[in-house]
């Protein structure tokens, strides 16, 4: 559950001065989130700085169709990749708080040196988590605390730290959560002020969020025909949906009936009025929609 003081925001719209955080639950979400993070920094005036074993060229979300010359990023300095031995490992090895903190600072202070407007910091800390060395919990939230308190206060830092939720105990997640402000999600599928559909991960499916009128439906119907090209359920989060009109439901009804047996269309916290529409009309008889979470009923259970 969200804790309501949590900002929640698009990868493109984190700024100087937030400490985000992402759990992400497979690497398309990941790619996603933290490719458009380190993507749009290189696009812009803005050094980025991360903190992984891998080389430029394998960064998440850093891939031939982009286009992006990452060897030139580092030979001009935005592009900083530093190796967990030279960031945040002491002599034995293992994770060293301190040292990361020092290498995000120092990295700060060279970005600022070097006449950029921002800088970009990220690192995923599932390989610190989950692999041997590991630290505990007590020395993980210090050094979020630390790093919050050096970027919030900042007019030219930002930071995104990842964790892949699989590799981490839920109630370690939520402690580890509860150190940032900033809680960072993909960029919307679509928005343009009426309705907002945002592409979710855990659940595979969408949130729809605002109101789904008849000017909308084609934009909804195709964001929905992409995220069913694989064979498994997709889910529709309706908890911030204000409207959606009969026609609105029909496109649901129509894509349930054209799934495989094996698949189904399942609509996660319905408002009672739609509910209603839909049992009134007869469409919740239909094999390929599902009742999923919300009032309190299992998610696989089919509507009616």
């Amino acid at each position: 559950m969200d804790i309501p003081w949590f900002a929640k925001r698009p990868v493109s719209a984190v700024r100087p001065g937030d400490h985000g955080w992402l759990a992400y639950s497979d690497a398309e979400e990941r790619d996603q989130v933290i490719g458009t993070f380190v993507r749009e920094g290189l696009m812009t005036n803005e050094k980025v700085v991360y903190v992984t074993d891998s080389p430029p060229e394998r960064l998440p979300g850093i891939g031939p169709r982009h286009r992006i010359d990452t060897r030139a990023y580092s030979r001009t300095g935005q592009l900083r990749v530093i190796s967990h031995r030279d960031a945040c490992l002491d002599r034995r090895g293992a994770f060293a708080p301190a040292m990361m903190l020092d290498t995000l600072g120092r990295e700060v202070d060279e970005a600022f040196g070097q006449g950029f407007r921002a800088v970009r910091l990220t690192t995923d800390y599932t390989w610190v988590l989950s692999g041997p060395g590991r630290p505990d919990l007590g020395q993980m939230l210090g050094c979020e605390h630390r790093v919050g308190e050096a970027v919030a206060p900042s007019t030219m830092a930002m930071a995104i730290c990842q964790i892949d939720r699989r590799a981490c105990p839920r109630a370690e997640l939520v402690a580890l959560r509860d150190t940032h402000e900033v809680l960072v999600e993909v960029n919307p599928e679509f928005d343009d002020g009426i309705l907002r559909i945002v592409r979710t991960f855990d659940p595979n499916g969408l949130r729809v969020e605002g109101e789904l009128d008849a000017a909308r439906h084609a934009v909804f119907a195709e964001k929905l025909s992409q995220v069913s090209t694989e064979r498994r359920r997709v889910h529709l989060d309706f908890s911030r949906l204000g409207f959606i009109d009969l026609g609105g439901l029909n496109l649901l009804a129509q894509h349930a009936t054209a799934l495989h047996a094996d698949e189904a269309l399942v609509l996660d916290h319905l408002p009672a009025d739609v509910e209603s529409v839909i049992e009134m009309v007869g469409w919740h008889r239909l094999p390929g929609l599902a009742r999923g979470r919300g009032r309190g009923l299992p998610e696989t259970e089919g509507i009616g």
